[in-house]
């Protein structure tokens, strides 16, 4: 399919399950990991109303906002990743878009309704959004960082939906411990996730750090994020919670065996690099069900479940190479 006509429409069955495709479901635990972390964190109650009001936003935010970045890297996809539907022809860019827009929109109607003020951090994450592959083109030192920084807001979303009060609230100082474990984990995540698209990105003028660097480089880099992430991650999770601990330590123990085998593999091609990217993911979510623990015990037994569901999800992904 590669002309308007043969666009599926946005009120058919085939256009969902092709935008399905581009809301990456295992992804979706990213940010909804997050923004759990950032709920766990809130010093009150959180009753099961707002739990929902929250955290379901935070989960399907990933999934909008990556398809809406994906109808403006249509380029470096079709090399990459082409069995994607933007690629194939299958839906337009359009439609992508306003759907993509209309997601976030309504999901921060909910956010904003728990506390008004996430309205100015939601209008900073859809710009981010918006802005995000111009960055990550054209300045390969900005794509992890501000890519990290949009999803870094997650938390601090999640955190101020079930109080009273306004952004004051956010001088909370083991927040911004949590805020830069979230950055330095997700954008560990970014820049090893780059390692697969190394020649696409080249070759559609793409300056992303492995482009401009190569592998090894990115691989250094990526532990001194990983590094970042251990030690903020061991600033919020309280050590005396035997979970939170067992979990921190499983995420350190996989994020660090990935990148040991980014380094050591004589393999350092993009098709073998999929082990190091899930790692990424695996220790992102890992480190925030630490904190989630540990900020709210009686939270285990969904932490375990919601990560459950993660392995489960990511196993049928249409593509075992893609991340």
């Amino acid at each position: 399919m590669n002309n308007n006509s043969s666009y599926y429409p946005v009120n058919s069955l085939n256009f969902w399950r092709s935008y399905l495709v581009h809301m990456r479901p295992y992804l979706l635990f990213v940010s909804g990991v997050a923004g759990l972390a950032g709920l766990a964190f809130a010093p009150t109650k959180v009753e099961l109303t707002i739990f929902l009001m929250a955290f379901i936003p935070c989960w399907l935010g990933y999934g909008f906002g990556q398809a809406l970045t994906d109808t403006t890297q249509i380029d470096t996809d079709s090399i990459s990743s082409p069995y994607r539907p933007l690629v194939k022809g299958e839906v337009s860019p359009l439609s992508v878009g306003l759907v993509s827009l209309a997601g976030l929109i309504t999901i921060a109607g909910f956010l904003v309704y728990l506390n008004t003020s996430n309205l100015l951090l939601l209008i900073m994450s859809v710009a981010g959004l918006a802005t995000y592959t111009y960055f990550k083109k054209n300045f390969w030192f900005a794509g992890p960082f501000y890519n990290g920084w949009i999803v870094m807001l997650l938390p601090l979303i999640g955190f101020l939906s079930p109080q009273s009060g306004g952004l004051e609230l956010l001088k909370n100082v083991p927040l911004w411990s949590l805020a830069l474990m979230t950055l330095f984990s997700y954008a560990n995540f970014v820049i090893m996730g780059y390692l697969k698209d190394i020649n696409a990105d080249r070759e559609t003028g793409y300056y992303t750090f492995p482009v401009v660097f190569g592998w090894d480089a990115t691989t250094f880099v990526g532990d001194t994020f990983v590094a970042l992430s251990i030690f903020f991650c061991l600033k919020v999770v309280n050590l005396s919670n035997l979970w939170a601990v067992a979990l921190m330590a499983v995420a350190s123990i996989i994020a660090i065996v990935g990148q040991g085998y980014a380094h050591l593999t004589e393999d350092k091609t993009e098709k073998n690099s999929s082990l190091t990217i899930a790692a990424t993911v695996r220790s992102f979510i890992l480190w925030h069900l630490a904190v989630t623990v540990s900020h709210k015990p009686s939270w285990l037994i969904f932490s375990i479940a919601f990560y459950l569901c993660f392995e489960a999800v990511l196993f049928i992904r249409p593509k075992k190479e893609q991340i």
